[in-house]
């Protein structure tokens, strides 16, 4: 009898054994690293008109992601042929690494837009006219695109280029700094300066836009959109309003790229503030504040809303020209997705001399039709925004547009206060230049500053391959410095 009795049980003896050693699977798969980070950072310096930040910049930002986990391919000074392969091999090694991937890409150095499209200038490049742009240039879109299709957890793609170029002097003339472009899903999209403007060069060791990127990453705790709104702070505030950097994004996916430990300090506002502040009209506030919460909504609408509150502050005339300059930005896009004969048309009749009035006509005369606005026989298009007011258009005519132009006279704003921004920590208020480099297409190594030891790189993504930085991040002495591989 107590053998049959014995015999019973065994079936479900095995059951749980099964379920146990199931349940320990289960656990143990979830408990190995899934995500794994994948960069490319580029700086191009060496042109015929240098980029004196670039290589440093580059070398800033790649030190910062290898600190959070990235796998890091970096090189700088790269002609128009090394470019083009180092953006393939970065896709094929992204399109291997499965879906559950984080991209990140960093170009520093000179890129420009033609007709409605933006390009990377190779060092080798030489622009003497519009004819050259898209023989000598990268076009980024013929690798966003790509990206964009991969099956990948999240996408971040960071142009440090919207520069006053030295390109195309003859001919008819190119528009300045970077054209509006849409993000697909999960994609997000960043540009050192607002569509149509650019950042003037800055003296130092590191680039005003790149030193921001790399301080807000390591606050730890922050989303990407997160990051970048703080970036456009921090970069108005230490450039006195020179240049405002901007960036579109259709992220959906939880990420950070650092996570904060429970003894991390509190933090001087949180996500619900935001949220209740956002929540609030922009007239509201006092004019300065008011001004700085349309600066970190970064929308027309809302420097509108800041211009109709405060009409006669000191600070509405920079919104007006920072209105003018997303309007035409607006305006141009709309037209270039049209890409229609009216559309171009409609563009030409809004801005007869705006800075993509050239391109208008360049793609009038592909369309085999008239290049100046037709006196009847055309059906203006239906644009997102209203027309420009007639005192608007003389800010988006000046040759190049940068929000510091002593033709504008404008007020420099004021800091932010700590709702909006918290003071840089200490190491990043002077960063020291980095080691000189001897090496070809090797990145400069900046000295080292440690991560926040309440930062740390989520446990769930995949290490990267060895390096010095991922595994020293709380450290100030890094022991070997050769850390970023060249192309």
């Amino acid at each position: 009898m107590e053998e049959n009795k014995s015999a019973s049980r065994r079936p479900a003896n095995f059951l749980i054994i099964g379920l146990a050693i199931w349940l320990i699977g289960a656990a143990a798969a979830l408990a190995q690293p899934s995500e794994r980070r994948i960069a490319l950072v580029v700086g191009n310096a060496s042109y015929p008109s240098p980029v004196n930040t670039a290589a440093n910049d580059a070398g800033l930002v790649a030190q910062t992601l290898q600190a959070a986990g990235f796998d890091v391919v970096g090189a700088r000074d790269l002609d128009a042929d090394s470019l083009r392969h180092t953006f393939r091999d970065f896709l094929e090694k992204v399109s291997g690494a499965g879906p559950d991937t984080v991209a990140f890409v960093y170009v520093s150095g000179r890129a420009l837009q033609y007709e409605g499209e933006n390009f990377i200038v190779p060092i080798d490049a030489r622009i003497a006219s519009e004819s050259d742009v898209s023989v000598q240039a990268v076009r980024l879109s013929d690798y966003i695109r790509p990206l964009s299709a991969l099956q990948l957890k999240a996408r971040i793609v960071v142009i440090d280029g919207a520069r006053e170029n030295p390109f195309g002097r003859s001919g008819r003339p190119l528009a300045s700094g970077l054209a509006m472009v849409d993000a697909e899903p999960g994609t997000l999209i960043a540009f050192n300066a607002a569509p149509g403007t650019v950042a003037p060069e800055r003296a130092g060791s590191y680039g005003a836009y790149a030193q921001a990127l790399a301080e807000m990453i390591r606050q730890g705790g922050l989303s990407p959109n997160e990051i970048f709104d703080r970036v456009r702070q921090r970069v108005s505030e230490v450039t006195s309003g020179a240049f405002i950097p901007w960036n579109v994004s259709r992220l959906d996916t939880p990420f950070v790229f650092f996570q904060l430990a429970d003894d991390a300090p509190t933090p001087a506002f949180t996500r619900r503030d935001v949220m209740v502040r956002r929540a609030k009209a922009i007239r509201d506030f006092d004019a300065e504040d008011a001004f700085h919460e349309a600066l970190d909504r970064d929308t027309i609408e809302g420097y509108m809303e800041f211009v109709d509150a405060y009409p006669r502050h000191s600070l509405a005339k920079r919104g007006r020209v920072i209105i003018a300059a997303r309007r035409e930005a607006i305006i141009w896009r709309r037209t270039f997705v049209v890409d229609t004969a009216d559309a171009y048309w409609s563009y030409l009749d809004r801005y007869s001399k705006g800075p993509h009035a050239w391109d208008a006509r360049r793609r009038l005369r592909r369309l085999a039709v008239e290049q100046e606005v037709p006196p009847s026989n055309f059906v203006a298009i239906e644009y997102d925004v209203p027309p420009p007011p007639p005192e608007e258009i003389v800010y988006v005519e000046r040759p190049v547009l940068y929000f510091s132009d002593p033709f504008f006279e404008l007020a420099p704003p004021p800091p932010p206060r700590i709702i909006f921004l918290p003071p840089p920590p200490p190491d990043f208020i002077f960063l020291p230049p980095p080691p000189p480099v001897v090496e070809a297409y090797i990145l400069p190594v900046p000295f080292f500053v440690p991560v926040a030891r309440w930062c740390d790189p989520p446990r769930y993504i995949a290490p990267p391959p060895p390096n010095i930085v991922y595994n020293n991040i709380h450290n100030a002495v890094v022991v070997n410095q050769t850390i970023i591989n060249a192309t």
